[in-house]
């Protein structure tokens, strides 16, 4: 009878640890981005750097929404984005590893729609210094939202949409004293995996944001 409380406490335990995990990430509603103010662009791109450094400290939930939505937000009534794309094909997401878990940023409701409910930092960013940087941006193309579908002329496309949103979020953290660095060495069959990807969905850069490291 004795050996019955331990095993119902461990099990107590277990459960209560679930479920806090469950609580802790959920989908987030994100406040309205300012779509105004900020640092000139000149000075923005005067200062635009890759980093290998970051503070580890969260960013506010504001700074995010700003963030996303200069990246590939939506900036005009016909649902057009801040960054151009082949034929409007607006074929790349964008998925936020955080250090509670991973989301799908939906620019049109302006929401954080949990993935995973983990810290994946580790599979996005294979190189040491990136490992604990509060958010890493990765942009997924979906070739099946581009005429004639999964092609290496389509592929080379979303590569080049892709640059276009990177830089977006370069001069955005030039503009609000954040860091950043873009990079390709992410752990794809892995983050694929946890992330749920379909076949015709690519991993194509991995983007780390965050404080400068004091």
């Amino acid at each position: 009878m004795n050996q019955i409380y331990p095993l119902t406490r461990n099990l107590c335990f277990l459960l209560l640890t679930l479920v806090a995990s469950v609580a802790s990430a959920q989908d987030l509603q994100l406040p309205a981005p300012r779509q105004s103010g900020g640092m000139p662009l000149r000075e923005a791109l005067a200062k635009r750097s890759t980093a290998r450094e970051f503070d580890p400290k969260a960013l506010p939930v504001q700074q995010l929404s700003d963030l996303l939505w200069a990246a590939f937000g939506i900036n005009r009534p016909d649902g057009k984005r801040t960054a151009p794309s082949a034929k409007n094909s607006q074929e790349t997401d964008i998925y936020v590893v955080l250090k509670d878990g991973a989301y799908l940023y939906a620019a049109n409701s302006n929401q954080l729609s949990l993935v995973a409910p983990e810290d994946l930092r580790s599979l996005a960013a294979t190189q040491a210094f990136a490992t604990n940087a509060p958010v890493t941006l990765l942009f997924v193309a979906d070739l099946s939202r581009m005429e004639k579908g999964v092609n290496d002329e389509n592929l080379a496309m979303a590569n080049i949409d892709t640059g276009y949103i990177s830089q977006n979020v370069y001069l955005f953290s030039a503009s609000e004293g954040l860091v950043t660095g873009a990079r390709a060495s992410f752990d794809r069959k892995r983050l694929e995996s946890k992330l749920k990807l379909r076949a015709t969905q690519r991993i194509l850069l991995a983007q780390s944001v965050g404080c400068p490291k004091p």
